[in-house]
């Protein structure tokens, strides 16, 4: 009886909260900081950098840089129609470049015009 509650508090309360979105910590911007509009997309497909996957990438000032502290797949399917290694996005977002790699503390993906269609390099 007891591994059967253990089991049930488990799956109720604990797993739930493990569970939780990763980027729910980039979600609020540092009103402290600037903001930057850049453009988003996976580095190898699309930004032209080299890699062994497809992983998020922005350009800031025409340069490409890796995105550390979120992931590719936090913003749903990569290879759909307009994922990030089909197309480049505008993004909303706060961090630095640190090692060649920008370390983001807020990402926020922007919403594509209606007319807006995917960008090949």
């Amino acid at each position: 009886m007891k591994k059967i509650l253990f089991t049930l508090f488990c799956s109720c309360f604990i797993l739930p909260a493990m569970a939780q979105n990763k980027t729910d910590k980039l979600s609020k911007p540092d009103p402290n900081k600037k903001t930057m509009i850049v453009e988003a997309s996976c580095g190898e497909c699309q930004l032209g950098l080299k890699g062994k996957s497809c992983d998020l990438a922005v350009r800031i000032d025409g340069k490409a840089y890796f995105v550390d502290g979120t992931k590719i797949d936090d913003y749903g399917d990569a290879h759909a129609k307009e994922g990030f290694c089909e197309a480049i996005s505008k993004a909303e977002v706060q961090g630095k470049i640190v090692n060649n790699r920008f370390k983001a503390t807020y990402f926020k993906l922007l919403p594509q015009p209606e007319d807006a269609t995917p960008k090949k390099l």
